[in-house]
């Protein structure tokens, strides 16, 4: 059994094959149901999708370490060309594709290294694989550990303890700024994308007095109410400064749209004495000057940028303990991933012990008619307990090679000595006899067991 990953991420192709790859949560759950349909093949038994504007990955648990099902399968599901994304495509099987997946939940994978927003993606994406029949045992557990170590990261080290992005920075500065975030004013000046970043940033920091002032209203209604935000003018800009407490700008207009004179006056007319405005255009919105009068605390742009280098070095200063964490994670899944592939070898020894208990107990009660109903119950108990302790020996030994570089070894020797025929292609997780079908049927009834506690 193999465990693949076929991707596309920002460092392999541009935002325009992103987007003609990328799933939403109903076309996931489409190609994901196909897996039970065409799609179900000897060669593939399980997939997982993840899907964010940075990267579209499928990961598969295969019987070989082939590619070109997954791809056929992404190029039908996204209606894109296999020649379009062939030569984008990263292609990773077994250790590398589960190191990959763990350095992505943990976000050292990230465009920007620790981004919190990841880890959620990647446990959206097990649910969706997993209500959808398309996960079983391997990949849930896989994703599960990818998703502890991940926790593990952001909680034992400050790879995302602090904002990266200018945006992010600024709303954590207005709330640092704030004495009730809830009950706080915020105007915030535009309604581009870096408006829209730091109006998220702010209501996911508790902040819910938001009102977004564009030049066109229809803009700013159209960004308000995606965060139920209220919405209006530059020509309102005045009046709602009178009450702020915190102002970010935002816009690209080519002058400033805050005069000292202007925020000079406004201050002599505000019932509050004090006011932070943080400026986040290119170029300013805030004349420098406007810093300088009492009242007003000015952030600009450079100040900003500055601290997010700052405390983007705080976080890569903290990739080597997620290094740690991840390598400690990945052994412990590595030994799992090993040892399922003894599990069809030791059922079939288990299988083949009691097929000969069953055929000698046969033999050996006919020739004892008078035996009554204890006696035999008594004899057949005893052959189970002679085949379990003769094979509990040499299946531990097995369990525990199963993770050195001598397993194909014993294996062979395993199949030799008992006289065994090569039954790998019964492991597969979508046809019994394979002792770790059962797979994730628990699972999908309860996605929501995705959680801190790593339910292995």
């Amino acid at each position: 059994m193999h465990i693949l990953c076929l991707g596309v991420n920002h460092t392999t192709a541009s935002l325009a094959l992103r987007e003609k790859l990328s799933f939403d949560e109903d076309s996931a759950r489409a190609a994901l149901a196909r897996l039970g349909d065409s799609y179900s093949t000897p060669q593939l038994f399980e997939m997982v999708i993840v899907s964010t504007c940075n990267r579209v990955e499928l990961y598969a648990a295969a019987a070989e370490p082939n590619f070109d099902v997954l791809e056929s399968l992404l190029a039908e599901a996204r209606g894109v060309a296999k020649e379009a994304f062939r030569n984008h495509a990263y292609r990773y099987v077994d250790e590398k594709a589960i190191s990959h997946l763990f350095r992505v939940a943990s976000g050292l994978d990230s465009l920007v290294l620790g981004e919190p927003q990841i880890l959620g993606q990647v446990t959206r994406s097990l649910e969706l694989a997993l209500d959808a029949g398309a996960c079983g045992r391997l990949l849930s557990r896989l994703f599960r550990s990818a998703i502890h170590a991940g926790k593990r990261a952001r909680t034992e080290t400050a790879i995302s303890r602090n904002p990266a992005s200018v945006s992010s920075l600024a709303a954590w500065l207005a709330v640092k700024e704030m004495k009730n975030p809830p009950a706080a004013q915020v105007v915030v000046v535009g309604a581009g994308e870096m408006a829209e970043l730091a109006v998220e940033a702010l209501r996911k920091r508790g902040v819910t007095q938001i009102t977004v002032a564009n030049r066109t209203l229809t803009r700013a209604q159209s960004l308000a109410a995606r965060w139920q935000a209220k919405a209006a003018t530059f020509e309102q800009l005045e009046g709602l400064l009178l009450e702020a407490d915190v102002v970010i700008t935002s816009t690209s207009a080519p002058h400033t749209i805050l005069s000292t004179s202007q925020v000079k006056q406004i201050m002599l007319n505000r019932p509050h004495p004090t006011i932070t405005i943080i400026d986040i255009g290119a170029p300013r919105d805030v004349e420098p000057e406007v810093g300088q009068i009492p009242g007003v605390k000015l952030y600009d742009l450079d100040q900003l940028q500055h601290q997010v280098e700052h405390l983007l070095a705080e976080r890569a200063a903290a990739a080597p303990q997620v290094e740690a964490i991840l390598a400690e994670e990945e052994a412990q899944f590595l030994q799992y991933f090993n040892s399922i592939n003894m599990l069809p070898l030791i059922a079939e020894l288990r299988q083949q012990a009691d097929a000969i208990r069953q055929h000698e107990l046969e033999r050996t009660l006919r020739r004892l008619p008078d035996l009554t109903q204890a006696e035999r119950e008594r004899i057949e108990a005893m052959s189970r307990a002679l085949v379990n302790k003769i094979l509990e020996a040499p299946t531990l030994r097995l369990r525990i090679e199963a993770n050195c570089p001598h397993a194909p070894e014993y294996a062979t020797a395993v199949r030799t000595l008992f006289d065994l025929h090569d039954g790998s292609e019964i492991c597969t997780f979508s046809k019994q006899p394979c002792p770790i079908q059962s797979s994730g049927d628990h699972l999908r009834r309860q996605p929501s067991a995705i959680s801190a506690n790593r339910g292995y």
